[in-house]
């Protein structure tokens, strides 16, 4: 049994987005020379998430998020404008930390699967996914 961890860091184009990162993990998998076991992901930032999730999906997941948790200047935190609050409750309601199985060095998805930084501001941002295996 072995352990690896790596940060992976994903600039986000400025707008709320689903930005997969399936291709960037498994790529991290293949060149840590480990064949099967535990791909444990955090990311580090408290207003974007994680999802597993179909890509076409992506569209009709934000417009949900955006009519559950929206914009505005009712919150007590906004210091930072009117997407800060709601990225924290975004984050909140979803997940910054995931644990997938991998096998023969890629994560073990189905073909509809893939993983997302989920960005909840409307901003530029530069997130940081911590990367940590498990496996032989």
């Amino acid at each position: 049994m072995r352990m690896h961890r790596e940060t992976l860091i994903v600039d986000t184009p400025g707008n709320r987005a689903l930005l997969p990162v399936t291709e960037q993990v498994d790529a991290l998998i293949r060149d840590s020379d480990f064949g099967d076991g535990l791909c444990n992901l955090l990311l580090l930032h408290t207003s974007a998430s994680l999802l597993v999730q179909e890509r076409d999906a992506a569209p009709d997941v934000e417009r949900f998020f955006a009519g559950l948790v929206p914009e505005g200047d009712d919150y007590l935190l906004a210091g930072e404008g009117p997407d800060d609050m709601p990225s924290h409750i975004r984050s909140a309601l979803t997940a910054s930390v995931l644990t997938l199985p991998f096998e023969n060095g890629a994560l073990a998805l189905s073909r509809l699967q893939d993983v997302f930084l989920w960005e909840h501001r409307r901003g530029p941002q530069q997130r940081r996914l911590m990367l940590t295996l498990i496996g032989d």
